[in-house]
């Protein structure tokens, strides 16, 4: 009989007849393993190639978890030929072997990947859509209830919303509205000049900006703002388990979390249109009147005539809107994060992105319904 004995774990044998066996010894754990879990499996692996090889584990101590998903992934998830085991390792063996194996992906599967996805994607949003229904249904019946006992409204909490979402946000709606209106005005004189009609800048100013740049930068900047921070305080609140705590409490948490919410951006969206589109309208005065040498009291006094107040009800109309569905929509995702940081990343980011989208939608359609209103 010929022996040969590795540094670690275990010996080749291989007597006269030419049987070959492997015989285990030591402790297979995960700490035993450690520095030479690689070496080791790369040699039982070279060894295992031979399917009449007898494996012996009867010297084996201790094995736990780490140490025999190593030997299972050396037999490739199937059990060998010849194999000697102790009494309390064969358990252990015995529990690996009733995993399922995973599928192994062929060609027809991967043609029909892209099916596949498009597949899970409606139902993902299909499952969103349920929830937000779902959602919407148990505010109104909040709304409902609030209007019959006006004592149980929750006005700090809505007030507190409204100061978060719209007063701290004055500075950089103001910032981002006063530089935008310089750029438009100054792109839109060099281009008016061409044809000598510079009067008409307070015609584009006015209308591109109070019906659709404001009320746009607005609601993009309230969704990733206002948007991600509601997102991510209930995404903690569940982390921590407050929501269950409220619960346990008899706390509704659509009446005390998420109302208040949309209430308060949906009160204070409006005002933020009209901030931001005025303040733009101030930016693009500024630049009319370096590029154009245009007054700024003429500019102030035509602006009404040249834009229909109707514009301005329209671009209120869509704060409205907009501040709500940002709400709803970032209460809906911090509602679905699960207690783990990953998830609330996630969740984070999916609301934010989603609330841009449903603005940019949003815009489109009252685009093509009210198309006809405030142009004429």
């Amino acid at each position: 009989m010929h022996t040969h004995k590795t540094p670690t774990h275990w010996y080749y044998l291989k007597n006269d007849h030419g049987t070959e066996s492997i015989l285990l010894i030591g402790n297979y754990t995960l700490m035993a393993l450690e520095h030479v879990m690689v070496a080791l499996t790369d040699e039982l692996i070279r060894h295992a190639a031979n399917p009449n090889v007898h494996w012996d584990l009867t010297g084996i101590k201790h094995m736990d978890t780490a140490g025999s998903a190593m030997l299972w992934r050396i037999w490739r998830q199937q059990r060998p030929a010849s194999l000697k085991l102790r009494p309390e390792h064969e358990k252990m063996i015995t529990r690996l072997e009733q995993v399922p194996v995973l599928p192994v992906e062929t060609r027809a599967s991967s043609i029909l990947q892209p099916v596949t996805r498009l597949g899970e994607w409606v139902l993902i949003v299909w499952q969103h859509a349920i929830g937000l229904v779902i959602l919407i249904g148990q505010l109104l019946m909040d709304a409902i209830y609030l209007i019959r006992h006006p004592i149980y409204i929750p006005w700090r909490e809505i007030s507190a919303n409204l100061f978060r979402t719209g007063a701290q946000a004055l500075g950089i709606t103001a910032l981002v509205g006063f530089l935008i209106g310089i750029v438009l005005s100054y792109l839109s004189s060099k281009q008016l000049q061409l044809f000598g009609a510079d009067i008409f800048i307070i015609n584009i100013l006015g209308i591109s900006i109070i019906r659709e740049l404001g009320p746009m930068l607005a609601a993009i900047l309230v969704a990733g703002r206002s948007g991600s921070s509601m997102t991510a305080q209930l995404g903690v609140m569940r982390v921590t388990q407050e929501l269950d705590a409220l619960t346990v409490m008899g706390i509704s948490h659509s009446q005390r979390l998420i109302l208040p919410k949309i209430l308060g951006l949906g009160i204070a969206m409006p005002l933020l249109v009209m901030w931001t589109s005025a303040i733009a309208l101030i930016g693009g005065m500024v630049a009319a009147e370096l590029q154009l040498g245009l007054s700024y009291q003429y500019f102030i006094t035509a602006l009404p005539d040249s834009v229909p107040i109707a514009n301005l009800w329209l671009g209120l109309g869509k704060g409205i809107v907009c501040g709500m569905i940002i709400a709803l929509i970032a209460c809906h995702f911090g509602l679905r994060i699960k207690p783990n940081t990953e998830s609330l990343g996630e969740g984070t980011t999916s609301s934010v992105v989603t609330a841009i989208t449903m603005v940019i939608i949003i815009d489109a359609i009252f685009a093509i319904l009210f198309s006809d209103v405030g142009l004429t």
